[in-house]
C-alpha cells in the first residue's frame, strides 16, 4: 500500500461520453449485495458488475478492496459501454497472515503447509509484504530467481518454501510443500504485520468482452499481474489505471486481445508490461518505474504501440521487443512515438529488438543503453537520439534489417556485424545502410534534427512524480 501513495495523477484525462442507463454504486462498508445498486449500494464489486447492462456504470466508492474485478464473457453496445469507474479505489490482492493459522515449529519460525493452491508459475512470482514492503527473497518473474534458502539458514526477517514431493498428484502441476517464516524470537506472527498474496489479479478478462471501459482504478500487491486480459476482447478501454507492486506484469493481454489504455502508471512491478500472442495494444501517457524483470516486454506475434511515456528503467532487462529462439506465428510489430527510456539503476542492459521484432520508433529517446538489432528484426528510427553516460554501443546484426532518418547517435561505438564504424567514418555507414539521411553522429545535436522525445511536454503530462 506504500506505493499506491506514490501513484501518479496525469493531468490528461480523457472523459468518455456515453448515454449511460443505470449508475450503479459499490460500497463495502455501507452497502449489501441485497440492494439494487441504484438508489443503496451494493457490497461486492461482484455484484455491481452482475448487474450491469449496456450503458451502465458501476461506481466504486473510493475504498481499498480484497476482491478482484472480473469480467467474463461481459458486453456492452457500441456507444453504450459498461463501465467499471473506480474513482481512485484500490484493488488490494494480498491478505494479512492470521498466526492461528501458522504452526510454530520453533522459537520465531513459523510454517503453513496449505496457504494456496501452488504450481511453480506461481512459486517463481510469490513474495511477502512485511510492515508494506515487498519481500521477494531474490526472485521475480521474468528476472532473477535463485534458490529458495535452506531452512538452516533463514534470517529474521526472512521466508522460504520447502518443496514436499511425498504429496506430489500424478499428472498435476500443482505443487506441494510449506512457507517458513522466521522472525526475532519471542515475536508473534500477528504483530509482525505480514501480508500475502491471494489473489491473482487485480482485474481480469476472460472469455470474449467487448464495449467495456475501466478507469481510476489501482491494482497492487496480486501474485500475477495488476491487469489480466485473456480471450477475445473489442472495443475495450483502460483509462487513469495504475498497477503498483504485482507479482507479474502491470498490464498484460494475451491471446486475442485488444484494448487501449490512456493513461497507465506501473511502478515496483515484475514487469512494467507485458503483452504476447495475437494481442492488440495501443498505450498512451505511460509511465513506468522500479520494475525487476523486464520494463517493457512485447513478444510473439501481436501489433502494438506507446505513445508519449517515460521509463526509468532498473529492471534486469530494459526494453525488449520479439523473442530470439521462439518459433513466432507473425511478426511482433511495435510503433513507440514520444517514448524516452533512462537507465537509472540495476546495472547495464539494453533496449532489444529480437528476431522476428519489428519496430518503428519516431521522436525517442535512449538513454545509457544499450541498442541491439538482433538477426531477423526490422528496425526503423526516425527523429531519434541515443545517448548516455556514459555512451553506449550500438550494435545491429548481420541479418538484421535497419534505416534511420535524422537521429543523433551520441554513441562510444557503432557496429554492422563485424564492421565497426566511428565519427570520421559514419558516412560509410550511412551508404552501407542506404539510410540515415540527416543523421549525426555526434554529441551536439544540430538544431535541425529535433531528435529523441519531448522531455518537457512528457513531464507536463505528470502532475507530481514520485
Amino acid at each position: 500500500m506504500l506505493r499506491c501513495a506514490l501513484v501518479i495523477t496525469f493531468i490528461h484525462c480523457l472523459v468518455f461520453t456515453s448515454t449511460q442507463a443505470h449508475d450503479i454504486h459499490v460500497d463495502p462498508v455501507n452497502g449489501s449485495d441485497a440492494n439494487e445498486g441504484v438508489t443503496k449500494p451494493v457490497k461486492t464489486i461482484a455484484k455491481g458488475l452482475k448487474l450491469a447492462q449496456a450503458g451502465d456504470t458501476v461506481h466504486l466508492a473510493t475504498v481499498v478492496y480484497h476482491e478482484s474485478a472480473v469480467f467474463y464473457n461481459r458486453s456492452g453496445e457500441v456507444d453504450k459501454p459498461i463501465t467499471l469507474d473506480g474513482h481512485g479505489a484500490v484493488l488490494e490482492g494480498s491478505e494479512p497472515l492470521n498466526g492461528a493459522q501458522w504452526q510454530e515449529p520453533a522459537p520465531g519460525l513459523f510454517r503453513h503447509d496449505n496457504l494456496l493452491h501452488l504450481d511453480d508459475a506461481v512459486l517463481q512470482r510469490w513474495f511477502f509484504t512485511f510492515d508494506g514492503k515487498m519481500n521477494h527473497m531474490g526472485r521475480t518473474s521474468k528476472g532473477t530467481r535463485v534458490d529458495f534458502k535452506k531452512l538452516e539458514e533463514l534470517q529474521p526477517g526472512e521466508w522460504t518454501y520447502i518443496k514436499d514431493p511425498s504429496r506430489a498428484v500424478a499428472g498435476s502441476q500443482q505443487v506441494f510443500g510449506s512457507f517458513y517464516i522466521r522472525l526475532e524470537p519471542g515475536r508473534k506472527l500477528d504483530e509482525a504485520h505480514i501480508a500475502a498474496p491471494m489473489r491473482s489479479a487485480g482485474l481480469q478478462f476472460s472469455g470474449k468482452n467487448s464495449h467495456i471501459v475501466v478507469r481510476n482504478v489501482i491494482a497492487t500487491h496480486v501474485y500475477n499481474d495488476g491487469y489480466n486480459i485473456h480471450g477475445t476482447t473489442r472495443d475495450c478501454r483502460f483509462e487513469n489505471i495504475a498497477s503498483i507492486e504485482c507479482g507479474d506484469d502491470g498490464f498484460s493481454a494475451h491471446e486475442d486481445a485488444e484494448c487501449e489504455i490512456d493513461g497507465f502508471v506501473s511502478i515496483g512491478n515484475s514487469t512494467g508490461m507485458c503483452d504476447t500472442v495475437a494481442s492488440r495494444t495501443h498505450y498512451k501517457n505511460v509511465f513506468i518505474k522500479d520494475c525487476l524483470g523486464f520494463d517493457v516486454f512485447f513478444v510473439s506475434h501481436g501489433d502494438h504501440s506507446i505513445e508519449n511515456a517515460i521509463v526509468e528503467s532498473s529492471a534486469a532487462h530494459a526494453v525488449s521487443i520479439g523473442r530470439d529462439g521462439i518459433p513466432q506465428d507473425g511478426i511482433c510489430t511495435v510503433r513507440l512515438k514520444n517514448f524516452l527510456v533512462r537507465r537509472v539503476g540495476g546495472g547495464p542492459q539494453e533496449f532489444r529488438v529480437s528476431g522476428g521484432g519489428k519496430l518503428e520508433a519516431e521522436h525517442c529517446t535512449i538513454e545509457n543503453l544499450k541498442i541491439q538489432a538482433a538477426t531477423g528484426s526490422d528496425v526503423t528510427f526516425k527523429q531519434c537520439l541515443v545517448t548516455g553516460d556514459p555512451k553506449p554501443e550500438m550494435l545491429i546484426s548481420k541479418d538484421a534489417k535497419w534505416s534511420g532518418e535524422s537521429n543523433v547517435y551520441d554513441v562510444t561505438s557503432l557496429h554492422v556485424d563485424k564492421m565497426g564504424f566511428t565519427t570520421a567514418t559514419f558516412a560509410e555507414f550511412q551508404k552501407l545502410l542506404t539510410s540515415e539521411n540527416g543523421s549525426v553522429w555526434s554529441q551536439d545535436q544540430p538544431a535541425s534534427a529535433k531528435a529523441g522525445a519531448d522531455e518537457k511536454a512528457l513531464r507536463a503530462l505528470i502532475k507530481s512524480k514520485p
